[in-house]
């Protein structure tokens, strides 16, 4: 893809920096970010000819439009995430998630942009139980009063708003839903990140309950080629898909054990009280990805552990 304007909210994040990278050599990218969470400043990317950089929040719907003026592609990944910030944060997760998001649908459909809409959702619509989910599947908005649940809400809010759109005002949306995406360059919460972390320190590292939670792993590299696809073939437009590793499936107890094998840490692991509400299992079923792009996530888990400690090391 060459000659495209690419304005992406949460641009500073992790995700939105892989794909950056993939796209700012032949394409105009518009970075608009509260820089809560910041991959981009101080780094060789933040000079680029080709990069712009806005300080904006996605609840501003007037800088939101001007802001996206001319762009040929939104990619939405503005949002607030992990569970101790939203559990800290209940009524600031459900503003920024369903406000922030109707926001930028609202600037994308002022601004005509024609080529595509990306929504990043969340894996959490589907529940405390999701195994080989797919995308037609139920989602669960869990028990009203637990802070977690106001993520997913949020979230699933966002996605029939972008399909309402897409179906009154022809927008072309995409929705992806990331299964557990790690890798280099990852910031805030993530489980492998911190594991890793602590692993190459020798370190306690900590588990929430007993640990026999399953979850299933995506390397970064895999789901943003997957993410660009979505992006770039017409067949995605008015579509979900889930994009994960169904392959790669681990209880959370285990991935501690093969973090500190793979690494050869001498790591303690212990076990803390349980969150109060958790994800049994969340494992997808990506065949539609499959299906419709091919789609194959390459990177095993042991792999993508090396790559990510390789990476944090040389930080």
């Amino acid at each position: 893809m060459e000659n495209k304007k690419i304005f992406i909210t949460g641009g500073a994040g992790f995700i939105a920096n892989v794909l950056i990278k993939k796209y700012v050599n032949k394409n105009k990218i518009i970075v608009y970010d509260n820089f809560h969470r910041d991959t981009i400043t101080g780094s060789r990317l933040s000079e680029h000819e080709n990069l712009t950089i806005i300080k904006g929040d996605v609840l501003d719907l007037e800088l939101l439009t001007k802001s996206m003026e001319g762009s040929d592609i939104v990619i939405h990944a503005a949002g607030i995430a992990g569970i101790d910030t939203v559990i800290k944060n209940p009524v600031k997760t459900m503003r920024v998630n369903m406000i922030g998001t109707s926001n930028a649908l609202e600037a994308a459909r002022l601004n005509n942009v024609s080529d595509r809409f990306i929504d990043f959702s969340t894996s959490e619509v589907f529940g405390s139980m999701a195994f080989r989910s797919t995308e037609s599947d139920s989602t669960v908005a869990g028990s009203v009063g637990e802070a977690r649940w106001t993520y997913a809400v949020s979230k699933l809010a966002g996605e029939h708003l972008s399909h309402a759109y897409y179906r009154q005002y022809n927008l072309p949306t995409v929705i992806v839903r990331p299964f557990n995406v790690y890798g280099p360059g990852q910031t805030g919460e993530g489980a492998i990140q911190i594991f890793i972390k602590r692993a190459l320190k020798n370190e306690l590292i900590k588990i929430d309950g007993d640990g026999n939670q399953i979850r299933a792993w995506c390397y970064i590299d895999d789901f943003v080629n997957c993410l660009t696809q979505c992006i770039e073939d017409p067949k995605t437009v008015g579509e979900s898909f889930n994009l994960g590793n169904a392959r790669a499936v681990i209880t959370i107890l285990g991935l501690a054990q093969t973090v500190c094998r793979v690494l050869n840490s001498k790591s303690e692991i212990i076990f803390e009280p349980p969150l109060s509400a958790d994800i049994a299992i969340r494992i997808p079923s990506v065949e539609k990805a499959k299906e419709i792009l091919g789609f194959k996530a390459k990177v095993d888990l042991e792999e993508g552990i090396l790559k990510t400690a390789e990476w944090i090391k040389n930080q």
